[in-house]
């Protein structure tokens, strides 16, 4: 499958611009994005592309910014060439977890190291929503948890809670890209106790988990907000990120209407990770 490269330039370039055209881009078939120092570069399946979608969604804030599109066909077999020599570089999580590629030469010795292939699935670590749940898998005990990973990308917190002794790990995400990569980086990791399944919150049954991640869109994890809170066990923790630190008192409230009570949460750049237990009555 082929992908498209968008490389947008933003005048005057802003932070919150970027993350907002992100956000929505993302909602439009976007899979993942890189920040520049003028601006973003997105990519999608080249099937899914819709130009007049982008050129509207432009046009709402070109009062006070100007915009500079370029595409450019990223062949997959081209993708993993074009991270290593652009984006992809070795990643340290609160000096104790480090995040690098296969090809990755010069990085320094940390209590964990996780190794993953580049490909189309989010998740290297380098977005916020990434750091701050790995960030709190450092911070949680995990030892002997069973944990679920809702839109796992490249499987990158499984594998560190793998690594921290969780005893289970069921990673789901909607993108054959991200199926196939977070088994294969399992792999690599030499992770044998996490599942990865093609699909989304519709494949949740009867299983109860002690920890669930889910770095998702803000609308599906108000959406899914009631699935988690039945696969949950007592006293389990939720850990939601993929949204900005407005949307927190609207996923707020849909949790508390669930039965979940807020325990706390963490910003990066607007960006948040908000936690929620599972009362024990």
């Amino acid at each position: 499958m082929n992908y498209l490269k968008l490389a947008v330039t933003i005048t005057p370039v802003e932070e919150w611009l970027r993350d907002v055209l992100t956000a929505q881009l993302s909602e439009t078939g976007f899979e993942s994005f890189v920040e520049t120092d003028d601006g973003f570069e997105g990519f999608i399946p080249e099937k899914d592309f819709n130009e007049k979608e982008v050129s509207n969604l432009l046009k709402t804030f070109d009062e006070n910014h100007t915009f500079e599109v370029q595409k450019e066909l990223i062949e997959e077999k081209n993708w993993n060439e074009e991270w290593e020599k652009n984006y992809f570089k070795p990643l340290v999580i609160a000096v104790k977890c480090l995040v690098r590629a296969p090809f990755h030469k010069d990085y320094p010795k940390l209590e964990y190291e996780i190794v993953i292939e580049p490909n189309m699935a989010f998740g290297t670590g380098n977005h916020e929503t990434t750091s701050m749940m790995l960030e709190a898998i450092l911070e949680n005990d995990m030892q002997n948890k069973s944990v679920l990973d809702m839109g796992c990308g490249t499987g990158i917190l499984g594998i560190l809670s793998s690594m921290k002794g969780a005893r289970k790990i069921t990673a789901i995400d909607i993108d054959e890209w991200s199926f196939k990569g977070a088994g294969e980086n399992a792999q690599i990791n030499h992770i044998q106790n996490m599942e990865v399944k093609l699909g989304d919150a519709s494949l949740l049954g009867d299983e109860k988990y002690d920890i669930i991640f889910a770095n998702i869109h803000k609308n599906v994890l108000i959406n899914d907000l009631p699935v988690y809170v039945r696969c949950l066990n007592k006293s389990g923790l939720l850990f939601m990120s993929g949204f900005y630190l407005e949307d927190i008192p609207d996923l707020r409230t849909k949790a508390e209407q669930v039965g979940l009570k807020e325990t706390g949460f963490k910003s990066k750049n607007n960006w948040a990770v908000a936690v929620f237990e599972k009362p024990q009555n």
